[in-house]
């Protein structure tokens, strides 16, 4: 090599050092302003503007493992040991909402010895998300009033925090003098109205969200499994005081009436709520996948429902289901990865 190369290449070696240097110098600044403005509980900046598919679809994400009994039920053995956020990651979606089912992650009172509360590990891990929505009512209708506290302190703690979820809403059903199953809400409206009034404190909007089975809505269902549920007081006389209405199909058998279960949660919804499509993945009425024709009818009567503004969201359950080999799974990633980047 003569000596004009060596100089030559000793010239690019230094540039190309010092192109490195700046990009790391930049992106520690950028990172460093990013974790400042998140201390603070300010939203950082950069955020997508949510104008694709993707930045409407949400996985709806439980404690690993913790559908591992109605798997075994249905012959998938060995389990799930994906978490909440490997799920949004294998999905490729920006949203999730996080339900506390069997006690996880506990409470944050009795442990203050620990660096940071499991209600916070579970939140740091979800810091790359977009939106992050957290129960107050978790899996099977456990939880209430006592357990919205230590989640606004999360929302206050991490910006992309957007909202609480009340799952399983309808408690306690049974069949009453005249013949007719009703159950009784999780919260009660006047409980709603003071959570409401608690989330200001937050100091940014957050949205209330709350599952709604189709079995719970539509009476005139012509599916005999599960049977229609009714509320007292009755559902439609608050739905005011929830955002965002998930509307859900417990037996795939159903997924064909959709249409029919869309039009009635309309009829009853008030004009500034947003509807969002649930949609399973395994069947866990029939303890089976949701069937390849099903899945994928639900995906696409979701995305036509999207771009018509008929639905807001749309909601895969769950992360614990998504690594035990379900073609239904696997069939989620593929449509999403084609028709995630389609403009709304």
């Amino acid at each position: 090599m003569t000596k004009r190369s060596q100089r030559n290449e000793m010239s690019q070696q230094m540039s190309r050092r010092t192109l490195l240097g700046s990009l790391a110098m930049a992106t520690a600044g950028t990172l460093g302003a990013t974790a400042v403005n998140a201390s603070a509980g300010e939203r950082p900046a950069g955020r997508p503007t949510r104008k694709t598919v993707r930045d409407r679809l949400w996985i709806f994400a439980v404690l690993p493992g913790g559908d591992n009994d109605s798997l075994e039920r249905g012959n998938v053995r060995g389990g799930s040991r994906m978490t909440p956020a490997e799920g949004a990651f294998w999905l490729n979606v920006p949203n999730l909402l996080l339900i506390r089912s069997n006690n996880e992650p506990p409470l944050p009172d009795a442990q203050e010895r620990r660096a940071k509360t499991r209600f916070q590990q579970y939140a740091i891990s979800f810091q790359p998300l977009d939106r992050v929505v957290w129960s107050v009512v978790g899996s099977g209708g456990k939880g209430g009033m006592s357990e919205l506290s230590p989640v606004l302190e999360l929302a206050k703690e991490f910006p992309n925090f957007a909202g609480i979820y009340l799952d399983d809403f309808i408690i306690d059903a049974r069949r009453r003098a005249d013949g007719r199953v009703a159950g009784r809400p999780a919260l009660q409206p006047d409980e709603l109205k003071r959570a409401r009034e608690q989330m200001k404190a937050v100091g940014r909007p957050l949205d209330v969200w709350v599952t709604l089975y189709t079995h719970e809505i539509n009476p005139s269902r012509k599916i005999a499994a599960p049977g229609f549920r009714g509320c007292e007081p009755p559902l439609a006389g608050f739905l005011d005081l929830f955002d965002v209405l998930t509307l859900w199909t417990w037996n795939s058998d159903e997924i064909p009436l959709l249409e029919e279960n869309l039009a009635a949660l309309e009829k009853i919804a008030p004009r500034n709520a947003r509807i969002a499509l649930g949609m399973y993945i395994w069947d866990f009425h029939n303890r089976k996948p949701v069937p390849m024709e099903l899945m994928k009818r639900q995906c696409e009567l979701g995305l036509q429902w999207l771009k018509e503004k008929r639905i807001h969201d749309m909601i895969f359950l769950a992360n614990t289901v998504l690594d035990v080999g379900l073609p239904s799974a696997e069939f989620s990633r593929q449509w999403i990865a084609r028709v995630g980047t389609e403009p709304l």
